[in-house]
């Protein structure tokens, strides 16, 4: 039996959110998918794994409510994630900014200008002074992230917008600024969130890192791994003994090099994920702050 994951989102009024929770819920249990749902008034984002032909199927039905939503296949199945989960929230992002994002029938109001992945090789050859801002946590860019962005010191996104009213990046804020995630959805925001701040030329790649790495894999601006939500916990555009690949996560225990995060051992105090080798996580399952 072929299995996949699929990851999508989609910007549109929504006028009960509990409704389609409900209906997204009773869609996944009937066709055994399992996987994490956010709906809000804005739209929908989510991650669900199972049979592919339960995915098409859940694809296709909801298309019916959320016209022309992208979904994006890569390898894995329900057993990737430990249950179904969906919920009906303020943001389907949680920047903590429902009242500053705009969404009307056409996705989110003023946000920055989408680029294919062709297009942003193009705007970095064209602009070399085009800076990649990422709009993920910093725990997920130890893995993988594009040559030379800028990495932000957050540890949700919650924290972005004190990040931005810092100051510390208002020298981007007459550059191309070329904003990126994992699909493509936590950029919507972020664009339109660091345009409202007088960030002048803003952009986010359509589809995300998935989206790039799919058409680039490890031969362009894209080094490491990719950081998923999910027990695979990271995947990769290419072979790792691909000679294009570039290994960028090491083992906070011992610095051998490694992409594979865990949990620490000091649960419930200490919900830190941390990079370590197989080795040093026999021997210390701790992440390094707890032992």
């Amino acid at each position: 039996m072929t299995s996949k994951i699929l990851l999508y989102y989609k910007f549109q009024p929504v006028a009960d959110p509990d409704a389609v929770r409900l209906w997204q819920r009773d869609l996944c249990e009937g066709l055994g998918l399992k996987g994490r749902i956010i709906v809000s008034k804005d739209g929908i984002n989510g991650t669900v794994g199972g049979d592919i032909r339960a995915c098409k199927t859940y694809a296709k039905k909801t298309r019916e409510y959320f016209k022309d939503m992208e979904f994006k296949w890569s390898d894995g199945s329900a057993d990737d994630f430990p249950k179904l989960s969906v919920k009906a929230r303020d943001e389907i992002v949680a920047f903590g900014a429902p009242g500053e994002l705009k969404v009307d029938e056409h996705g989110v109001v003023g946000g920055g200008e989408h680029l294919t992945p062709q297009q942003v090789n193009e705007l970095v050859a064209e602009k070399p002074d085009a800076v990649f801002f990422d709009g993920r946590n910093a725990r997920e860019a130890e893995i993988g992230r594009f040559k030379g962005a800028v990495v932000p010191d957050v540890e949700t996104t919650h924290d972005f917008i004190k990040e931005l009213d810092s100051g510390k990046y208002d020298w981007m804020k007459d550059k191309p600024v070329i904003s990126y995630c994992t699909g493509g959805i936590r950029c919507e925001v972020l664009s339109s969130l660091m345009i409202n701040r007088g960030f002048q030329e803003v952009y986010q790649i359509d589809g995300g890192i998935v989206r790039y790495g799919e058409q680039f894999g490890n031969s362009g601006l894209w080094e490491g791994s990719l950081y998923v939500f999910d027990d695979r916990m990271h995947t990769e555009f290419g072979a790792e003994n691909d000679p294009d690949y570039v290994q960028l996560g090491h083992c906070v225990h011992c610095g051998e090099a490694t992409n594979q995060f865990y949990n620490c051992a000091n649960e419930p105090e200490c919900r830190r994920q941390y990079l370590s080798c197989e080795t040093c996580r026999e021997t210390n399952p701790y992440c390094g702050q707890c032992a």
